[in-house]
């Protein structure tokens, strides 16, 4: 056998919260093995083209994996720090780079090993333990135990291989994304065409700061068809739509941020789409069919707004932005309820203030609830069936409106982070 080690710690998916918890594990001494599906860790963050990271306060709570990836990114010329102070924005091509550099640390490496294009296909359980799991990679089975396990997997599937329990409590669903990237754009034209529109700066903004981006033209626009606010593209959409360039539902979600680092990299956040996530087949015509509509955009931004006329699409993401799919059953089932009122718990993992944040299909649907500060319990990442299995990211056994606000990247990071500092205590035990 290739490998007889027995590990601390295994984790499931290499993405925003298995990354950080698979650092701190190895960082407090504990064995760990991490398995990721791709031949990239980062998950949303790189092949999800999921940027900038959304901004949230956090006490400083379970942050240190966070501050380091905004410190080695910089180094890279993969960060800035937008002027409302988010340090999250991030290259998410140079970001695979960033994260293997963190995790092969000599100090990291020496209680850290990484499987990249590998699965699991069998979790071995007995009464509510899992004792050992069943990897493949290129062919080569291999079992390998551990005293706890991570679902980090984003959709739960390592949690359902295992026999836990779904929450089946909502009959809402959020949309998915499929993000894509376009360069060669003229930076400064398409700002002075957005200025023309509005000076809007809730809606449209541009940075520009020469201590740590050498005067990199940074900007985010957007619109949508909630009437919520003025949208000022709106109004190129609607007429897009009547040119027949684009789709009615292509207006129903557009967002663009300028990538980290690059003077011609634009970052698209949409088209949104609906997540059939029990039914694979319309869920391959949902993907197929936004593949369509990025051309559609595409080609509508070249003709429509100024700076794009010699634009290039460069990357579609690997990976489908699917905002919330299957959550699990935990120890302690947390609400909406407990998020909106900042309910105090023994044992914290997160402090954040990110506000409920539902992507709705209907129009004048989608909701975005400002909230104050609240902690989320480690009980809420224990798995009601197994006691030596945490789930961290989105699969937490949390209620519909309170996890569409927990599974930002920032909570995320969090997550993994305090897991793994409660299983250094648990070791010490």
């Amino acid at each position: 056998m290739i490998n007889n080690k027995k590990y601390d710690v295994v984790i499931v998916g290499g993405g925003t919260a298995g990354c950080a918890c698979a650092y701190n594990c190895a960082n407090l001494g504990l064995t760990t093995l991490l398995i990721e599906k791709n031949n990239f860790l980062g998950g949303l963050m790189t092949g999800g083209l999921v940027v900038p990271v959304m901004n949230s306060s956090t006490c400083n709570l379970n942050c240190n994996y966070y501050n380091l990836l905004v410190d080695t990114a910089k180094k890279f010329n993969a960060q800035i720090t937008y002027k409302d102070g988010n340090d999250g924005w991030f290259n998410p091509e140079i970001l695979k780079i960033v994260l293997e550099e963190i995790l092969t640390k000599p100090d990291i490496k020496k209680n850290l090993d990484i499987l990249l294009e590998t699965t699991v296909i069998n979790s071995k359980t007995e009464n509510n333990f899992i004792n050992e799991i069943v990897i493949c990679s290129n062919l080569l089975s291999l079992p390998i135990v551990s005293k706890y396990y991570i679902d980090a997997t984003g959709c739960g599937e390592f949690s359902i291989l295992s026999g836990c329990e779904i929450l089946n409590d909502s009959t809402n669903t959020q949309q998915s994304s499929l993000r894509f990237i376009l360069d060669n754009v003229d930076f400064d034209k398409f700002e002075n065409f957005l200025y023309s529109l509005s000076d809007d700066e809730d809606i449209t903004n541009t940075y520009r700061n020469d201590i740590n981006t050498n005067n990199i033209l940074s900007f985010t626009t957007a619109s949508t068809w909630n009437e919520s606010k003025v949208w000022k593209l709106d109004k190129f959409l609607k007429s897009g739509v009547q040119k027949g360039l684009l789709f009615e539902e292509d207006r129903a979600y557009f967002q663009l941020f300028s990538v980290a680092g690059s003077v011609n990299k634009v970052a698209f956040n949409c088209p949104r789409f609906t997540n059939y996530k029990d039914n694979p087949f319309m869920a391959s015509i949902e993907l197929i069919n936004a593949k369509k509509a990025i051309w559609r955009i595409y080609n509508f931004v070249k003709s429509e707004f100024p700076g794009f006329e010699n634009s290039q699409l460069s990357n579609i993401a690997s990976q489908t932005g699917i905002r919330e799919q299957n959550r699990i059953k935990t120890k302690y089932y947390y609400t909406k309820d407990d998020l909106l009122s900042g309910k105090k718990f023994s044992n914290t993992v997160l402090k954040a203030n990110y506000g409920i944040d539902i992507h709705s299909d209907d129009k004048n649907s989608s909701m975005i609830q400002v909230s104050n500060s609240y902690e989320l319990p480690v009980e809420s990442l224990i798995s009601y069936n197994f006691d030596n299995l945490f789930i961290i990211g989105k699969p937490i056994g949390v209620d519909f409106s309170a996890h569409s606000a927990l599974r930002v990247q920032k909570s995320c990071m969090s997550m993994g982070e305090g897991v793994a500092n409660y299983i250094a205590k648990l070791s010490k035990n």
